[in-house]
Formats: C-alpha cells, sequence, structure tokens
C-alpha cells in the first residue's frame, strides 16, 4: 500500500483525551502516522480500505509477556507440563530457538489485534541469544519493548548486565524505531535493597526504563513501599502481577507514580493470586494488561479484559453478599477498553507513540468485523470488543501504518515460522527429556 491509507466508514474508537469517538467516521494515515480522524474525510490519491460493519481501534498493547517460552504454549498444569519449566528446558535453547519461539509468538500477537508487545526475555546469557530475539522482533514487524531481563534460573547476572551495557552500544542505531530497550531486574528482595538500588540505577544510567516481578508471593509484602521510602519507584518503573502486595506497596505505587502490568489470566491459572483490581482502581492507578506465558494463559488480551472485568465484578459481589456497604462501582468495559489500549501503551512507556487514534501518532490500528455471529448485531461497539469479541474478529492489522495484517491473513511467511517452531520445540524437548511421545509429527 502506499504511505496515505483512508480507513473509511466504521465505527472509530479513538479512545484519546482530544479526539472523541465516532459512531462513523474515516481514520486517514499518512507517513505511518494518523494524519485526520472524522466523517467523510477527503484523500486523493490514498488506498481505500473499507471499515462498514466495522470497528476501528487502537491495537491492543501486551504489556508483559515472555515470548521464548512459546515453543510449550498451551500445556496448560498437570500431568507430563508438570515437568516442562523454564529451569528444565531454558538451558537448552540455543539462538535458533530463541528466534522461532520469538517469532512465532509475536506473530501469534498480530493475529491477535496485538501491535505492541513488551517482551520480557529473561533467556540465556550471551549477544547471539539477544541478537536472535531482536532479528525475530524486527522480523515480526509488530512495536516491542525488549526487555533484558535476568532470569531467575540463570546464576551469572553480572555477565547478563555486562551484557545489557553491550546490547545498548551495539543496538543504539541498529534497532529499527518500532524497537526500544528496557531493563528486567531480579526480583526486589527486602534483604538487599543495595543491590535493588544498584541494578536499578544501571538501567537508568542506561537510560531504560526497568521492569520487574513483584508480588507473586505474600512474604513479598512490604518491599515495595520500602522502595519507595528509598525514592526508587518512580514513572520510569513497571511492576509486574503485584497479586500479593500490601496496601502501604499500593499506596507507594500511587504515591510514587510508577506503572502496574496485570496478567489476569495467568496470575490466576498459577496460583500467584487474584490480580488486585479493586485495590488499585480505589487509588487511580490505572494498569496495563499481559498474557504473560501462554503455557497457562491465552495469546489475545480479549480473553486478558474478561478475565480483569470478571476479577473485579466477583469482588465486588463478594462484599455485597457479605452484607458491606460502601459497595464498589462496578468496573466499566470503557476502563477496561484503555487498560488494553492506552493505559497500557503508558505502562510500556509508549504512551506519547501510541496507544490511541490522535492525529500525530503512530497509526498502530485495527479493524475488528461486526458483521460475524459471534457478535452480531452490535448493542454497544465497546461492550462488544470487550466482552463478545475474540481473535475471529480481528481484520486488519497496522503497526505504524504498515499492513500486518490484511482481510484476516497474516502478511508473513507463516509456514516458515510454523516449521522452525515446530523444529525448535522437538529438538529443545528432546535435549531436556520432556514431552517425550507427545505432539510427535505435529
Amino acid at each position: 500500500m502506499s504511505e496515505r491509507i483512508l480507513i473509511r466508514g466504521g465505527s472509530v474508537l479513538t479512545l484519546g483525551a482530544r479526539t472523541p469517538n465516532f459512531a462513523v467516521a474515516d481514520v486517514l494515515i499518512e507517513d505511518g502516522r494518523v494524519s485526520e480522524v472524522g466523517p467523510s474525510l477527503r484523500a486523493r490519491g490514498a488506498d481505500p480500505v473499507e471499515a462498514t460493519d466495522a470497528i476501528v481501534m487502537p491495537g491492543f498493547v501486551d504489556t508483559h509477556r515472555h515470548t521464548w517460552k512459546s515453543l510449550f504454549r498451551n500445556l496448560g498444569a498437570g500431568g507430563a507440563a508438570d515437568a516442562v519449566s523454564p529451569r528444565v528446558y531454558g538451558r537448552h535453547y540455543q539462538p535458533d530457538d530463541v528466534y522461532a519461539a520469538t517469532l512465532i509468538g509475536l506473530l501469534g500477537a498480530v493475529e491477535a489485534g496485538i501491535t505492541t508487545v513488551v517482551d520480557w526475555a529473561d533467556i540465556q546469557p550471551g549477544d547471539d541469544y539477544v541478537d536472535a530475539a531482536l532479528q525475530a522482533h524486527h522480523d515480526a514487524g509488530l512495536r516491542t519493548v525488549f526487555v533484558h531481563a535476568l532470569s531467575d534460573w540463570v546464576s551469572n547476572h553480572e555477565e547478563l548486565k555486562a551484557g545489557l551495557r553491550r546490547l545498548v552500544a551495539r543496538w543504539a542505531n541498529a534497532a529499527t524505531s518500532s524497537t526500544t530497550l528496557a531493563f528486567g531486574p531480579a526480583e526486589p528482595d527486602r534483604s538487599d535493597l543495595d543491590r535493588v538500588a544498584r541494578e536499578w540505577g544501571l538501567a537508568r544510567e542506561l537510560k531504560m526504563r526497568v521492569h520487574t516481578h513483584i508480588g507473586s508471593d505474600p512474604s513479598q509484602q512490604g518491599v515495595v513501599a520500602d522502595l519507595g521510602g528509598r525514592d526508587l519507584l518512580g514513572p520510569d518503573v513497571t511492576l509486574v502481577h503485584c497479586s500479593s502486595l500490601g496496601s502501604s506497596d499500593l499506596d507507594a505505587i500511587a504515591a510514587h507514580g510508577a506503572r502496574v502490568a496485570l496478567t489476569p489470566a495467568s496470575e490466576m491459572a498459577a496460583g500467584s493470586g487474584m490480580p488486585p483490581m479493586q485495590s488499585l482502581i480505589d487509588r487511580d492507578i490505572r494498569p496495563g494488561l499481559g498474557v504473560d506465558n501462554e503455557m497457562i494463559s491465552p495469546g489475545d488480551i480479549f480473553a486478558q479484559m474478561r478475565a480483569a472485568n470478571s476479577v473485579q465484578h466477583a469482588t465486588h459481589f463478594d462484599l455485597k453478599l457479605a452484607g458491606k456497604g460502601g459497595l464498589p462501582n462496578l468496573l466499566s468495559t470503557r476502563d477496561v477498553i484503555r487498560f488494553a489500549t492506552v493505559d497500557g501503551a503508558a505502562v510500556a512507556g509508549l504512551g506519547a507513540v501510541t496507544g490511541s487514534i490522535e492525529p500525530g501518532k503512530e497509526a498502530d490500528i485495527i479493524v475488528l468485523r461486526t458483521d460475524r455471529p459471534n457478535i452480531h448485531p452490535i448493542n454497544d461497539p465497546i461492550g462488544a470488543v470487550v466482552w463478545g469479541m475474540d481473535t475471529s474478529n480481528v481484520h486488519w492489522v497496522f503497526r505504524g501504518g504498515q499492513v500486518l495484517m490484511r482481510e484476516g491473513e497474516l502478511i508473513a511467511d507463516t509456514s516458515r515460522a510454523r516449521d522452525l517452531a515446530v523444529s525448535s520445540r522437538r529438538r529443545v524437548a528432546g535435549a531436556a527429556g520432556v514431552l517425550a511421545g507427545i505432539g510427535e509429527g505435529t
């Protein structure tokens, strides 16, 4: 397509601060950015994309995903799957396996209408592993944040931190404009806050955001409050999961403007606790949503929106059944769709770039079909997206005006990606001694 694209005749959910939603409108894309939004736009020479019977909205933002684990997606838990752990198979990955897993994971995200992924790459140390992952980011085409992360199953953290410096030096000019770099230090430990200060200081020295897991165990209560007390928290920090944090921790997050990424389906399936939806809402902390690990979580944001909404509604009705007064308001679909888009972009550090359809922002846009039996007739467009749609409704996907999906078909060599993933899954599983006899021939 040309550098001018006109998406016309759709129900446009801009989700913007300055640009309203439209029952019917057009979106003009020029040079990869949103140029104009409104009814009956005139754009001579622009390539048309018909959006009648469709919803046009910002692409979803996945604020936390481990794409390198995609080789073992959908196993669930129990039985043979219990032996399939990164601690078991991670050491057997080669760079080609990191590439294959990352590519198939990111293409799956595109197919689900996700245009931005924060990829928490807790892979083996070594520039060749990092380069393989970043090559997959480039080849998949969507917008990404590559989080160079310290794994809890790799002991050589000093090598990983040295690799972080090399990564910044090597990729400062080579990284594509659609990929930014961040640092994923080890989980904060109350017994060694000096170590936390050093690692977070390294990220800030290199002008990188900090993304860290926290609050998956009640023993971690109080650590975030301690971080706040040492002025380590800030808007450049994204805290992931947060299920078991205490009130003082959440107060510190709100006071210092830190960000929160929730992965509700994964958190509940893994037994790490209920996402603290109501506690966040009470403090006006607006989280982003993520997939986390596809082994136990659906790989799309539709599922995460429903999980987040259902968790808060369950909290409301539990309080009501218990006869409590002063019940919180039910979380609205208007809030949840923002968690999945504009709020998620802020959590990823990309709020000025993506997350809404507004003039000047990158044209990260999806077109969702509303004429399918699973959603028709449309009574409320936002409710339809949050409660009713799934990946089958994704029709077009644009990242920075580049077409990644056209009329339901990925613009990618999916056969190659599948073959690479199958080959790597077979090799890694064999070397690690897991999944013997499962999935052979697929």
